[in-house]
This record gives structure tokens, C-alpha cells and sequence, in this order.
């Protein structure tokens, strides 16, 4: 029986989990609230400031901000495909740092499968993927907790040509 060598199995690169977020405060966080129901149906965690911006009328203690953590890969892979789309399958290359991408979305009815509701207006929100290798939890255990070694971590170039093979993205 003649077995393939794939190469290092600890290397591979894949996707932790995505999070959507939207920010805001007082009615266009309910609007933003409603619009994370409705592209996920799951459980939203509502954000508080830490800060105060006056500008934006942001106080300590004040919500802020919304999102949902999806980590099945199944749901992240249908979600991006139509995320990507929205965006013209392209993503600009400051938009990856070392172990995550993150890009926006400017009104969600760019998203296939979203139609307008009149109660969300015209709303965008952020899309920021995780990626690891594995081995991550060795740095993460609370018992015999081991050092997640620099050359662990995901560059750039990695997460760029990830992409470009598995979702077909333009990088630019």
C-alpha cells in the first residue's frame, strides 16, 4: 500500500472561526442587532464601551456594538463564498496581518440571499476571519501550558495564498 507524503501535517493552515460585528449605539444598534439575526439566526453578544467618545456619544459602560462568533467550518465556508461576492472577490492587501483578515461589507443587500428590510435600512457590517495552525491550544491550556512558537503563527503571504486557492480571491 503506498502512502502520499502531504508534508507536515502541523503546518497546514486553517480557519478557527469568523466574527461578524456591527457598531453603533441606541437605534442603530437594535437595526444592527437585527441585521446579524438575519444573516445568521444565532446568538448575538451585545458589546459595551470602555471608552468615552464624545464624538460618536459613546460613554464607559454604554453598548456599543454587536457580534456573533461562528467556528463551524461548514457555515463559514457558505458564508464567505456569498461575503466574497458581495465584495467582487476581491480583497486588498493591507486587510491581512499576521493570523487574521478582516473586510467590510457596505450594505448588505450586496450579499446574495439578502433582501432589503425597511425595519434595518441600509446597514454594513465587518467580517474578521482567525486562522491557525495546529498546535495552538499547547500556548492556550491552563494545565501543563506549553510556548506556541513564532514560526506558528500565520503570515500574511500564507493566509494571501490560502485564499487565492481555496476561494479563487483576489489579492491585490
Amino acid at each position: 500500500m503506498e502512502t502520499k507524503s502531504k508534508g507536515n501535517v502541523m503546518r497546514e493552515i486553517e480557519i478557527e472561526k469568523m466574527v461578524i460585528h456591527c457598531g453603533g449605539t441606541e437605534d442603530k444598534l437594535e437595526r444592527s442587532i437585527k441585521l446579524l439575526k438575519k444573516i445568521t439566526g444565532g446568538t448575538i453578544y451585545i458589546k459595551k464601551s470602555t471608552r468615552r467618545i464624545p464624538a460618536f456619544g459613546i460613554s464607559p459602560g454604554k453598548k456599543s456594538g454587536c457580534k456573533i462568533t461562528i467556528r463551524d467550518l461548514d457555515a463559514i465556508n457558505s458564508y464567505l463564498k456569498r461575503f466574497f461576492s458581495a465584495v467582487d472577490n476581491k480583497i486588498k492587501d493591507r486587510q491581512i496581518t499576521e493570523n487574521q483578515l478582516c473586510f467590510g461589507v457596505k450594505e448588505y443587500i450586496e450579499v446574495p440571499g439578502l433582501e432589503y428590510e425597511r425595519d434595518i435600512g441600509i446597514l454594513g457590517f465587518e467580517v474578521m476571519l482567525i486562522f491557525k495552525r495546529k498546535g495552538k491550544r499547547v500556548g492556550l491550556k491552563k494545565i501543563k501550558q506549553g510556548k506556541f512558537p513564532r514560526k506558528q503563527r500565520v503570515t500574511p503571504e500564507e493566509i494571501r495564498v490560502y485564499l487565492e486557492k481555496n476561494f479563487k480571491l483576489d489579492v491585490r
